[in-house]
């Protein structure tokens, strides 16, 4: 152990209760505390080596923490923010919610850059050999896949057409390869926009080959990536993707936010339902069966959408920053909890 160590467990406080122990207690709880805290000793082996009772043995470590002889520290990475993180996965009743700070000079950014890193560690937590994972179009899950550096072997299937088929080696396809290059597994692209012009040609897309085999795989994903946009322009690909005509009768429904083309209001329920005909995507039942979807968004532009689809009950983690975590908190009576993950009412 080195001098460090024996000051971070022994280091003697300064403060009168710990004169009030005598030298002999003072040797003893210290020698106690390295091989409780440092050494990983049981209690009954401690008591056992200096002769005592298990249950003086508990007294004296308790002593050692009141009279701060033993300082214990939670250390997380300085820019995981542990304590936000915890409120939020309680209060959404989320299986996993990572919180990181908000880069000062970005905080109205929406999804900032950070957010992509910490949801690729977060992946390479979750994800489990032989899994399917599936990638939703969106800057974040793109920015996720580019900071991807492993994976267990798994198949990678898009769960969305792409925002712009011209730029579709730039964006979702390209994160599709890239998550598989890194887990060594197949790949399942869409080459496809994600929005169509009626249902008869998006019908028709859902039949060819290569579309209808991913598709396949939709009922196969056990871990999915989601990104969530507001109902802003620059801020939601769909609400971009439409016209004039067509943002102002969604706007008109409530409309507050936008997942893989699926539009929710305020409180969560899905409205909107005839836009997903038109859209090469995955449906919000297909979707509510996956047992891990995590979403991947945060600025304080998006935070209310963020709150809407939470609401929703089709996401089970999140991975945000501190600008939307702290809207996210006072944002009105808690949800229901999204591990229950009811179909929520919705019309339109």
């Amino acid at each position: 152990m080195n001098s460090s160590e024996e000051k971070a467990v022994t280091g003697l406080s300064a403060g009168r209760s710990a004169l009030r122990m005598g030298p002999a207690e003072l040797v003893q709880a210290a020698a106690m505390a390295r091989r409780f805290y440092l050494e990983g000793k049981s209690k009954i082996q401690i008591a056992e080596e200096f002769g005592v009772s298990r249950f003086k043995v508990a007294r004296v470590l308790e002593t050692a923490l009141e009279r701060d002889l033993v300082r214990i520290e939670i250390r997380v990475p300085a820019e995981l923010d542990a304590e936000r993180s915890d409120a939020l996965r309680a209060r959404y009743g989320l299986r996993h919610a990572v919180v990181v700070e908000s880069p000062a000079e970005a905080e109205e950014s929406p999804d900032p850059e950070n957010l992509g890193e910490v949801a690729a560690d977060l992946l390479g937590e979750l994800v489990a050999e032989g899994d399917v994972l599936g990638l939703a179009w969106g800057r974040s899950t793109i920015h996720m896949a580019a900071a991807l550096d492993r994976l267990p072997p798994c198949t990678v299937v898009q769960l969305t057409g792409v925002y712009d088929a011209g730029t579709a080696e730039r964006g979702s396809v390209e994160a599709v390869r890239r998550a598989a290059q890194v887990s060594g597994g197949d790949a399942h692209p869409i080459y496809a926009p994600m929005l169509l012009p009626d249902v008869a040609t998006a019908t028709a897309l859902r039949r060819q080959t290569g579309i209808a085999r991913a598709f396949e795989y939709f009922d196969k994903v056990t871990v999915a990536c989601v990104s969530i946009g507001s109902w802003e322009a620059g801020i939601s690909t769909v609400h971009d993707m439409l016209t004039d005509e067509e943002r102002s009768h969604y706007a008109s429904l409530g409309v507050a936010a936008e997942m893989s083309a699926h539009l929710f209001d305020a409180e969560g329920r899905r409205i909107g339902r005839d836009l997903g005909e038109r859209c090469i995507t995955v449906e919000a039942d297909r979707l509510r069966r996956i047992p891990e979807v995590i979403a991947i968004a945060g600025g304080q532009r998006k935070a209310p959408a963020i709150d809407a689809v939470l609401r929703s009950g089709l996401v089970t983690s999140l991975v945000t920053d501190t600008a939307a975590a702290d809207f996210l908190m006072a944002a009105g009576p808690p949800p229901r909890p999204a591990l229950a993950r009811e179909d929520p009412d919705g019309e339109g």
